[in-house]
């Protein structure tokens, strides 16, 4: 790193200022991102542990190694944090999810591509932990259910109509059902991962082969329905 008194050939002493001074800020800058990203898997482990109520920002504090004040310059309060852990942790794979919905291939190809990315990016990792949240604390905390409808299934719903209108045009569907009840097609994620949540450890389900067989039933094998 060049200081200001050993000035790099080629650098002026006020390019050298320049460069240290945009390395410190950002190096805080990454600093202050890795610690926000642990208060919120930190978070994540809280709520999942104890609950929305019960959890306490002193003991997200402690998981995250940091004291309970420093929270604060991150989030408002625990609904803040909570927003902002389904924001971080969810968002990101609704983009994939539209980018697949959108690309106008035959409907079950583009049905394949969103069950990889469900089993890829949602159900093999914790975001199967802020969804099965959302479904426990929801009903408790409207205000968090409301965030996330909007953030969250609100866009996935619209991209799905999109998708299931241009299918029904093209003939792929015999009825404009799904076009009306898209929700039917997270039907089997859901359920899959309220299963591993509750029974998985008795008796496992492959998720990939469940949701194919729910989508053969859904528009018959190989064929729209």
């Amino acid at each position: 790193m060049a200081r200001p008194d050993k000035v790099a050939p080629g650098q002026t002493a006020g390019s050298a200022v320049r460069t240290i001074a945009v390395t410190r800020q950002d190096a805080r800058t990454a600093k202050a991102a890795a610690r926000r990203d642990a208060i919120l898997d930190a978070a994540l482990d809280e709520f999942s542990a104890k609950g929305f109520a019960s959890a306490r920002l002193e003991d997200v504090a402690k998981r995250a190694g940091i004291a309970k004040g420093t929270i604060y310059l991150y989030f408002a309060d625990k609904e803040t944090l909570f927003q902002e852990l389904i924001r971080a942790k969810m968002v990101p794979v609704v983009g994939s999810i539209e980018l697949a919905l959108a690309t106008g291939l035959p409907l079950r190809a583009i049905v394949e591509q969103a069950i990889e990315i469900f089993v890829r990016e949602v159900y093999g990792t914790r975001r199967r932990e802020v969804i099965r949240l959302l479904i426990s604390e929801g009903p408790r905390f409207p205000a968090v259910a409301e965030f996330y409808y909007r953030e969250v299934l609100s866009r996935l719903l619209k991209a799905l109509r999109g998708m299931l209108r241009s299918a029904h045009e093209r003939g792929e569907l015999k009825s404009d059902a799904l076009v009306r009840f898209p929700m039917l097609l997270g039907a089997p994620g859901i359920i899959a991962i309220v299963w591993s949540g509750l029974f998985d450890r008795f008796e496992p389900i492959d998720v990939r082969a469940m949701m194919r067989v729910y989508f053969d039933n859904l528009f018959g094998t190989g064929r729209a329905a």
